[in-house]
């Protein structure tokens, strides 16, 4: 089967949707199926390369298979907003590339310009289309807005500007219907999300959730030198990697991604708890890096080193931390924070979101979203009982995500239901 999927979201140093590109060349490589991505770029450039083996995650009977994975880059400017995202404007491009791969599958990875582009190619050549739902994007920024208005003009009231901006939005779940109207299928991978776009009348929605590399992503990945090295982030003296406590986030640095709430919160509980050693260090780069450094000066024991190059370096770090601070109530998985879990990390998360739904009241704490105040306080919770019985939290966080598939699990899944949509189109 050849897969070609489409998305804008291609970051020149990494990101979330590129992350879930490389696995799933990774696996359907192994797997003997062929992987196209189409996304842009700083020029048009094609790489060819072959699937990572992935061990005794791929079955048995697929061992001999030999699959294929090239990623076409089409030149466009870059985003305003972050200039490692490029725009994919070359429609004619990317219909173009369609016709050249004939893929089995077309999967359309956002539904700004990737799926205006994708819905540019001829329905003779392809088998069927998909539509992946990487961001909830209209409540995302509807949120980020309205919060924005209620700081700028507080006297309206939150509702005032809560109420404006979901109507100003509402037109937009019209494009969302009107791609998915045009795609045989509709992936999500969360169930809040399945309940949500059913909701709003999105048609074919299918539940596909999101898997871990186990084989990264475990307990046994903590490692004392990563620790002192998370301790040692900072200009103030080094702190006991017994006594201390270690804090961290990780996630790109964008305004959606709320981590003002974060920063807020640990600066907050650094005041009310002078004489406990414990450090917060936020793993990413992106557009609000710089305002996010500034919104922190003042407390040394926040550090942010940067983009964490590897899966594994990510692993040992969420191993060897004790508590992992989000607050992006705008998650459509969490992935990262089901990474984070696995790896035995308890979890102090929004109520809202990707988020909640991964919350494990066994292993972590939840928190009203964007709530410093609430986040504080589910943190001194959190503290508590890691002071009394650390390691049955963190048991229990590695057995929560138990529930979910592997890496290769979750792409079995996703190449069943293509065969499942490919014979349904053949019916026709």
């Amino acid at each position: 089967m050849k897969v070609l999927d489409v998305t804008e979201f291609y970051s020149e140093r990494g990101g979330g949707v590129r992350s879930h590109m490389a696995l799933k060349s990774h696996v359907l490589c192994q797997l003997g199926h062929e992987h196209v991505v189409v996304a842009p770029g700083p020029r048009d450039e094609e790489d060819e390369a072959t699937g990572t083996p992935l061990g005794a995650s791929v079955s048995r009977a697929s061992e001999d298979a030999a699959g294929r994975a090239r990623v076409i880059r089409i030149g466009g400017p870059a985003s305003p907003y972050d200039p490692t995202y490029h725009l994919l404007v070359r429609f004619d491009k990317v219909a173009a590339i369609v016709e050249r791969e004939r893929p089995d599958v077309l999967e359309v990875h956002s539904p700004y310009l990737a799926a205006l582009g994708a819905m540019r190619a001829n329905r003779a050549h392809y088998g069927v289309r998909t539509f992946q739902w990487h961001s909830d994007f209209i409540d995302t920024y509807a949120g980020v807005l309205s919060a924005h208005l209620t700081d700028t003009f507080p006297r309206l009231g939150a509702s005032t500007w809560s109420r404006g901006v979901v109507s100003a939005t509402s037109p937009l779940w019209g494009l969302v219907r009107s791609i998915a109207d045009r795609c045989d299928a509709t992936l999500v991978a969360a169930a809040w999300q399945e309940a949500k776009l059913r909701s709003k009348g999105v048609p074919r929605v299918v539940r596909v959730p999101f898997g871990l590399e186990r084989d990264v992503f475990r307990r046994d990945a903590q490692n004392d030198d990563t620790r002192r090295e998370l301790l040692a982030h900072s200009p103030r003296r080094s702190l006991d990697a017994d006594e201390a406590l270690v804090f961290v986030g990780v996630g790109r640095f964008a305004v959606e991604k709320r981590w003002d709430i974060v920063i807020d919160a640990f600066s907050s509980l650094r005041k009310r708890h002078p004489a406990r050693e414990m450090r917060l260090v936020l793993f990413g780069d992106g557009p609000e890096r710089a305002r996010m450094l500034a919104r922190a000066r003042g407390c040394d024991d926040i550090a942010m080193p940067g983009f964490v190059h590897g899966r594994e370096a990510l692993a040992r770090i969420l191993a060897s931390a004790d508590v992992l601070l989000h607050g992006c109530p705008f998650e459509t998985f969490g992935l990262s924070l089901a990474e984070a879990m696995s790896c035995g990390l308890p979890l102090v998360v929004p109520d809202e979101g990707g988020a909640s739904e991964m919350h494990d009241p066994a292993s972590g704490e939840r928190y009203h979203a964007l709530d410093v105040e609430a986040c504080v306080r589910a943190t001194e919770r959190l503290i508590e009982r890691l002071s009394t019985d650390r390691e049955s939290l963190r048991a229990a966080a590695a057995a929560a995500v138990g529930r979910l598939p592997t890496v290769v699990q979750q792409f079995e899944g996703q190449l069943a239901l293509y065969r499942e949509l490919l014979n349904r189109r053949r019916d026709l």
